[in-house]
């Protein structure tokens, strides 16, 4: 009991250099936080959707084959590694740097992942070879690394972004920096739509079927390059900025013990009165209090917080196969609604300019105003409410897609578009956003990044099933119109109603994710002497 007593009054100790980070007004620097940030996630949502309005040129340039009569098309194998392997590099990225964050600080590794994004987008576009197989390899070896750099900073942003804000406005904060994901796609989609313009009418060239062979200029090759590389801008432009943001406070408080280092760091950007922790016996007691505890995945952990690791793993899994697979392949699905001509009917670089223009409407119309929504709603109706209903409107629009999928498809186009934006609207202003903002609010500081990073990366682990699962289970199921070199698969229809009952799944696993609206840190993670953990959820708007 006394032990008990002792451990709450250094709670209550370490916790005044961050209430005052709780309660303090929003002020200019967290929207240079968002910014620095949010930089990140728009280098991050550029270079990982880039590659969905490239790929059929790639196809185009490497490997026709005059022989086929079809404008050329990347064989199954290497389709799966360009779109894939940025993906498990994400991954891999977002449990090395997790445990770094919290294993070193937030501060000291955040600018590596910018640098690695930085390097691997330019090594991209200078992708070498004298034959397609040479250039597609050493573009996958880059594009992995990209994809670390990336996966790194999706922990540490989100720690970074919780940390620093205040309670009223947290989850607008960090879904704010997750929102610029939108922005990066809308951007991804733009450059492929000007720099394919401006080649389109420096090279003129006729569709496929007038002429095979002209229809892909030589000058193509430079279009994917360019965009690629383009790619490295923002986060070079960034770096700076992210090199000057001091070490989080909860980290240097919370972790390394050091109260004053704390007071001292948050007092250089924010205009908060904090009153100096300068008792070097206290830090200690904080130090040592910390180490005593309960580690990663010990049997404490696991009462404590395994059913909302549990939680934020599964629904960030569920909700990243069907999320994933509907952006990386919305060309072939605007295709099979006659949204684009068949690949015959264009040139390669009419291709690009029209696959690109159709992406940026569906991200304009729906994708950044459903980020938006979550920034401006999720601290008023909360995170629980945003994730359930949105993983419910997901599944209820991918069913309304699959079930009349052949007459929307021989008919109603724009029934089929409206539905499958709707789709896109819902997954951002739902489980998009909060699978992404809950992970960096409900575990302690010193497991809070390397759980991010856990949560994050199954739901890359979700990402790599649904683009290399729909890739395969969306090919028809007649051997005449499946696409070169790939086996028969379901067909579209099917492959939509398996990405609804994902959705459902994820509908029932958030109920194993906690409400964290409106409350401190380190009252969710149980750092303030109780146990921490769940809170009463208001199933309806409060």
């Amino acid at each position: 009991m006394a032990r008990d007593h002792h451990q709450q009054q250094h709670g209550q100790q370490q916790l005044e250099v961050l209430s005052a980070l709780d309660k303090a007004k929003t002020q200019w620097y967290h929207f240079t936080a968002i910014v620095i940030a949010g930089m990140g996630f728009f280098t991050d949502a550029y270079d990982l959707f880039c590659i969905s309005t490239v790929t059929k040129l790639l196809g185009r340039i490497y490997y026709y084959d005059p022989a086929s009569g079809k404008p050329g098309s990347l064989p199954p194998n290497v389709s799966a590694a360009v779109n894939g392997v940025a993906l498990c590099g994400t991954l891999a990225g977002q449990l090395f740097f997790g445990w770094l964050g919290d294993r070193f600080g937030r501060k000291k590794v955040y600018g590596m992942t910018l640098m690695l994004m930085v390097m691997a987008s330019v090594a991209s576009g200078l992708s070498f070879g004298h034959t397609a197989k040479s250039v597609m390899t050493t573009l996958c070896f880059f594009r992995f690394w990209l994809g670390f750099g990336i996966g790194g900073d999706y922990p540490l942003s989100a720690t970074i972004m919780s940390e620093y804000a205040n309670t009223k406005t947290r989850g607008g904060f960090i879904a704010a920096v997750f929102a610029m994901q939108g922005f990066g796609i809308l951007a991804g989609g733009a450059v492929a739509i000007f720099v394919a313009l401006g080649f389109k009418t420096a090279y003129p060239r006729e569709a496929f079927e007038l002429d095979p062979a002209g229809s892909t200029p030589p000058e193509a090759d430079f279009v994917w390059r360019i965009i690629f590389m383009l790619g490295a801008l923002p986060a070079a432009l960034t770096y700076y900025w992210r090199m000057k943001m001091p070490e989080t406070a909860r980290y240097t408080a919370l972790v390394e013990g050091n109260l004053k280092q704390a007071t001292q760091d948050m007092s250089k950007v924010l205009a908060v009165e904090i009153t100096e922790e300068n008792s070097a016996a206290k830090a200690a007691a904080i130090q040592s209090q910390h180490r005593n505890k309960y580690t990663l995945f010990s049997a404490e952990f696991l009462r404590r917080h395994g059913l909302h690791l549990l939680g934020t793993t599964s629904t960030w899994f569920l909700l990243d196969v069907a999320f994933y697979s509907q952006n990386l392949f919305q060309k072939d699905v605007f295709t099979a609604v006659g949204w684009l001509p068949s690949a015959k009917k264009m040139s390669a670089l009419d291709e690009v300019y029209r696959i690109s223009r159709a992406q940026c409407l569906i991200a304009l119309c729906s994708t950044v105003p459903g980020y938006w929504f979550t920034v401006f709603l999720i601290d008023r109706i909360g995170r629980f409410t945003i994730q359930l209903m949105g993983f419910f409107f997901m599944t209820a629009f991918m069913l309304g897609l699959a079930i009349p999928y052949n007459a929307l498809r021989d008919g109603s186009h724009m029934t089929f578009i409206v539905l499958y934006s709707l789709t896109f609207f819902f997954a951002n202003f739902g489980p998009n956003s909060t699978t992404f903002i809950v992970p960096a609010e409900v575990f302690p500081a010193r497991f809070r990044s390397t759980c991010h990073g856990i949560s994050a990366a199954a739901g890359k682990a979700g990402a790599i099933v649904g683009a290399f699962g729909f890739l395969y289970a969306a090919q028809s199921p007649d051997r005449e119109k499946t696409d070169a070199g790939y086996p028969t698969g379901v067909g579209i229809r099917t492959a939509l109603l398996m990405l609804a009952v994902c959705n459902g799944l994820g509908f029932f696993f958030t109920l194993l994710v906690p409400e964290t609206k409106g409350r401190s840190l380190e009252e969710i993670s149980g750092e303030n002497g109780g146990e921490g953990g769940d809170h009463p959820r208001p199933i309806l708007p409060v």
